[in-house]
C-alpha cells in the first residue's frame, strides 16, 4: 500500500478481517453516510413480531436474506428448474409443432406383395350360415384393396412359414397396424404355396366359435380371417371357450388345427395385446404366433400412390409433397399403417392434403378418440402419468401410474400384476420409449415422450374437464407428486397444475391455486407460482392471471395474505416477468411496499433475482433505483437495497432446460453473479445502487460482504471481471459523500489482513488511487 494511502487513515490492527469484524459503532475509519433527509439512524429492529409463517420483522427478514432467504440449495434448484420447464411448456402450447422434421427414414420397400391366389367363386360369396357358423366371403374389391399394393412388414416371410406349418396363426399387433391386410396376404400366399385356395377367403363373424366343440371350417379349401376385437372382453369370451388352461385348452386348440388340416384350410386369428397374452399361456402350444412388425408409413403412402413402379422424379415429388404438407411429420407422430393408407387415398384422389394432415395431427381429436376407446384404470392412469412426467424415466412414470390407479380403483388384496411396458405399443401408441445408446453409460434410463409435443397437455386438460368423477383423485395424486423425492417429478407436477389451470383458470384459482399459494408449505407455494406462469402464458388467460397477482401482492397483513403476496412475487420472476417486465416490476413493488411488514422481502428478492435471470436486468435495476431514491432509512428503501444486495450476492445457476431470452444477452458464467457478468452493460445503474447500499446500515454490512465476494471469489472467474469491478469502484468513489473514504478504508483492511490478505483488494486500491 502506498504511503499516501497509509497516511490517509489510521491502519487498523493487522488480523484476518471480515465484515463481521465491524464494531457495533463504526469507527471514524469506516464512515457511514447520514440519511438524505437528515433523520437520525433508526434504532435496531425490535425482537418479536414473528408468527409461525416466516420472517416478519426487519431483523428476521435481513437475517433470512443473509442466509439465502430461508431456502436451501435444493429449493433454489427447484425454482430454477420449474421455471425453465414452465417456459418450455408454454413454448409448446403456443408454437406450431408442424415444423418438426421427420429425419431419415427408409422410405421405400422393394419387396412386392403376393397379389393373387384367391378364387372368389360362388362357393363363398356373401354372408351365410354354414354348420352353425356365420361367415362372410371377401369379394374381389376387398381382396384387391388388401393385396395389390400391400407392403410387407418385417418378419413377413417367417409368418408365412408358420401359417403353412401350423395352419392356425395368431397374428397380434396394435390397432391400425394393418393386421387385417397382413392376415389376408398371409392367407393368400400360404394357400397358393400349399396348392389350395379354391374356396376363397372368408371372414368369421364370431371368432370364439372356432373353439366350440366339433367346429369345422364351413367351406373347404379356404382361408379364414377371424378378427378379434381389442380389449379384454373379446379375449375373455375366447378364453371361456378354450377353457382356463391345461388339457382342456390344449385339446380345443389341437381340435381346431386338426379340423383345418382335414379341410385343407388356413386360419389367421388377429387381435391385440390381450390375445397375445392368452395364446402365450398353456394350452395354445399347437398354434403359431406372430407379432406384426412395424411398416414404414411413408413406404405405404408411396406404394398406394405410385404403385409398384414410379419414376425417380415421381418419388422425389411425392417426398417433397409429404414434407411440405406436414404429412411426413404427421406419420411420424401416428405411424399406424391405417393413417398412411388414408393419407394416400387423399393424395391419389387429389383431395385436400393440408386438411387431412390437420385432422390427423389434431391432438384434441386423438385424445377424445383414445378416451372413448380406453376406459380401464390401467390405461388411463399410465396416460395421465406420462402426460405429467413426460421425459422422465420409465420406472418413475410407472410408479406414478400405479399410485394413480390405486386412487381410481378399489383396494387390491395384493400388489397388482401390472406391466405397463408391454402395452406401450398397443393402447399407448402415442408414446415412444427412447432408449439410451448402448455404449453411453451416462445417458440415464429409458425416457417416455409423446410423439406429438402437444399431446401431454391435451390429455391433462381432457381428463380434468371430462372425467368428472375422478377429478378429486387426480388433484390429490398431483399434490402427492409435489412432495416426491425427485426434483424433476416435483417440477413437472407443478407445470401440470398450470396446464389444468389453463382449462378453467377461475375454477383452478378457487379449487386449489389459492390454497397452495397461501399455504405454509414452500413446495406448494412454488408449485402455485409455476402453475400461474403456465396459466398466464396464453393471451386469453394472461390478463386474468395478472389481475390475480396484483390483488395478491396488495393484500392485507394477515399471515395468509403475506404468503399470497410472496407467491405473487415468486410468480413474476418467471415467464410472465420475461414477457411483461413492467407489470412484473409493479407486482414486486406492491408486494414489497407494505410498511413495517417485512414478511415478503425474501420472496421479492428471489423474484427480482429470477427476473434478472430472465434477461430483464435493466427494468429491475431501474425499479430499484426509483424505489430507493429517498436514500433514507424508511422501510421501502432498506428493503429495496437489501433485495439488490441479495441479487449481487447470488451465484448464477444455469437452468436445466435453457429457454431463449428476449434478446441478445452476454454469456453468463456459472457460479458467478449475473450482475457481475453483466456489469459493463449496466455500469451506471449498478454504481449508483452499490453506492446507496454501501452508504449506511443495516444494508451496509451485507453489501460489504457481497463486495468482498465479488473481489475475492467471483472477479477472477468472470472474463475481465476484476477490471470491471475496478471501474465500478472508481465510479462509486467519485460520487458525493464519503464513498471514496469508505472504499479506501475497506480495501486497505482486506489487502492487509494478516491471515487472509487479498491481492485483488490491493490491486483495486491502486486502481482507486489512480482513478481520482
Amino acid at each position: 500500500m502506498s504511503e499516501e494511502s497509509s497516511a490517509r487513515s489510521p491502519r487498523p490492527e493487522r488480523r484476518a478481517a471480515t465484515v463481521d469484524d465491524t464494531p457495533k459503532d463504526p469507527p471514524r475509519d469506516a464512515p457511514e453516510d447520514p440519511p438524505r433527509d437528515g433523520t437520525p439512524p433508526a434504532a435496531g429492529p425490535q425482537a418479536g413480531g414473528e408468527d409461525h409463517d416466516g420472517p416478519v420483522s426487519e431483523q428476521d427478514a435481513l437475517r433470512a436474506l443473509a442466509s439465502g432467504a430461508g431456502r436451501d440449495d435444493a429449493e433454489r434448484s427447484e425454482a430454477l428448474r420449474a421455471g425453465a420447464l414452465a417456459d418450455e411448456i408454454a413454448r409448446r402450447l403456443n408454437a406450431d409443432a408442424s415444423g418438426t422434421r421427420i429425419g431419415t427414414l427408409a422410405l421405400f420397400n422393394d419387396s412386392v406383395s403376393f397379389g393373387g391366389g384367391f378364387h372368389s367363386g360362388d362357393a363363398g360369396r356373401g354372408t351365410a350360415r354354414r354348420g352353425g357358423t356365420e361367415v362372410a366371403a371377401l369379394d374381389e374389391t376387398e381382396l384387391a384393396d388388401h393385396t395389390e399394393l400391400f407392403v410387407q412388414p418385417d418378419g413377413y416371410d417367417e409368418a408365412v412359414d408358420a401359417l403353412r406349418e401350423r395352419r392356425l396363426l395368431v397374428l397380434t399387433g396394435p390397432p391400425g397396424s394393418g393386421r387385417e391386410a397382413a392376415a389376408v396376404n398371409l392367407l393368400a400366399e400360404a394357400m397358393v404355396l400349399d396348392g389350395g385356395g379354391a374356396g376363397g377367403c372368408h371372414r368369421l363373424q364370431t371368432p370364439s366359435v372356432i373353439l366350440t366343440a366339433g367346429w369345422q371350417p364351413p367351406v373347404k379349401h379356404s382361408g379364414y380371417l377371424a378378427a378379434l376385437d381389442d380389449g379384454p372382453a373379446a379375449v375373455e369370451r375366447l378364453a371361456a371357450e378354450s377353457g382356463t388352461g391345461g388339457s382342456r385348452a390344449t385339446d380345443r386348440w389341437a381340435a381346431v388345427v386338426a379340423a383345418l388340416r382335414a379341410a385343407d384350410c388356413h386360419l389367421v386369428l388377429t387381435g391385440g395385446h390381450d390375445l397375445e397374452i392368452l395364446t402365450a399361456g398353456p394350452g395354445a402350444d399347437h398354434v403359431a404366433r406372430h407379432t406384426l412388425g412395424p411398416v414404414d408409413p411413408l413406404a405405404v403412402v408411396e406404394r398406394r400412390v405410385l404403385g409398384h413402379g414410379g419414376s425417380a422424379r415421381a418419388q422425389a415429388d411425392l417426398r417433397a409433397l409429404l414434407e411440405r404438407s406436414g404429412a411426413a411429420t404427421a406419420l411420424r407422430e401416428q405411424p399406424a399403417a391405417r393413417n398412411a393408407a388414408r393419407l394416400a387415398s387423399v393424395i391419389r384422389t387429389d383431395g385436400d392434403v393440408a386438411a387431412a394432415v390437420a385432422r390427423l395431427r389434431d391432438p384434441s381429436a386423438q385424445v377424445r378418440a383414445w378416451f372413448d376407446r380406453y376406459r380401464d384404470p390401467e390405461a388411463v392412469s399410465f396416460a395421465l402419468a406420462a402426460a405429467v412426467l413426460e421425459e422422465c424415466g420409465y420406472l418413475t412414470v410407472a410408479d406414478a401410474a400405479i399410485r394413480l390407479r390405486a386412487a381410481l380403483t378399489e383396494p387390491d388384496p395384493a400388489p397388482p400384476a401390472l406391466r405397463f411396458g408391454d402395452r406401450l405399443g398397443h393402447e399407448q401408441q402415442w408414446i415412444r420409449l427412447d432408449l439410451p445408446a448402448a455404449d453411453d453409460l451416462t445417458a440415464g434410463p429409458p425416457r417416455l415422450r409423446f410423439r406429438n409435443a402437444l399431446l401431454g397437455q391435451v390429455i391433462l386438460a381432457y381428463a380434468w374437464t371430462a372425467l368428472d368423477g375422478q377429478r378429486d383423485a387426480l388433484l390429490d395424486w398431483l399434490r402427492t407428486l409435489l412432495g416426491h423425492r425427485d426434483l424433476e417429478v416435483r417440477a413437472r407436477a407443478a407445470v401440470a397444475a398450470g396446464v389444468l389451470a389453463l382449462a378453467d383458470p377461475h375454477y383452478a384459482v378457487h379449487r386449489f391455486l389459492t390454497t397452495w399459494a397461501g399455504g405454509t408449505s414452500w413446495p406448494l407455494r412454488q408449485a402455485a407460482a409455476t402453475a400461474l406462469s403456465v396459466a398466464g402464458s396464453r393471451p386469453e388467460t394472461a390478463e386474468a392471471v395478472w389481475k390475480l397477482l396484483d390483488q395478491w401482492a396488495g393484500g392485507g397483513t394477515s399471515a395468509h395474505q403475506r404468503r399470497l403476496a410472496g407467491t405473487a412475487a415468486d410468480t413474476v420472476g418467471g415467464l410472465l416477468g420475461r414477457t411483461a417486465p413492467e407489470r412484473a416490476v409493479a407486482v414486486l413493488h406492491r408486494a414489497l411496499d407494505r410498511g413495517d411488514d417485512w414478511g415478503t422481502l425474501p420472496s421479492v428478492a428471489w423474484g427480482g433475482l429470477h427476473l434478472i435471470h430472465q434477461g430483464r436486468t435493466g427494468e429491475l435495476l431501474d425499479a430499484y433505483l426509483d424505489w430507493s431514491q429517498p436514500q433514507d432509512l424508511s422501510p421501502m428503501v432498506v428493503k429495496t437495497l437489501s433485495a439488490f444486495v441479495f441479487a449481487v450476492s447470488r451465484p448464477y445457476e444455469p437452468p436445466v432446460l435453457a429457454a431463449a431470452g428476449p434478446g441478445s444477452e452476454p454469456e453468463r458464467v456459472p457460479g458467478v453473479p449475473v450482475l457481475l457478468s453483466e456489469l459493463p452493460l449496466h455500469h451506471e445503474r449498478l454504481a449508483e445502487l452499490w453506492a446507496r447500499a454501501l452508504a449506511r446500515r443495516p444494508v451496509q454490512d451485507p453489501a460489504l460482504e457481497a463486495l468482498r465476494g465479488w473481489i475475492d471469489e467471483y472477479a477472477d472467474a468472470a472474463p475481465g471481471g476484476l477490471d470491471a469491478v475496478g471501474a465500478l469502484l472508481v465510479s462509486v468513489a467519485r460520487r458525493p459523500g464519503r464513498h471514496r473514504e469508505r472504499l479506501l478504508w475497506w480495501l486497505e483492511r482486506w489487502a492487509d489482513a494478516r491471515e487472509d490478505p487479498s491481492p485483488n483488494a490491493a490491486r483495486l486500491l491502486r486502481t482507486l488511487d489512480r482513478g481520482r
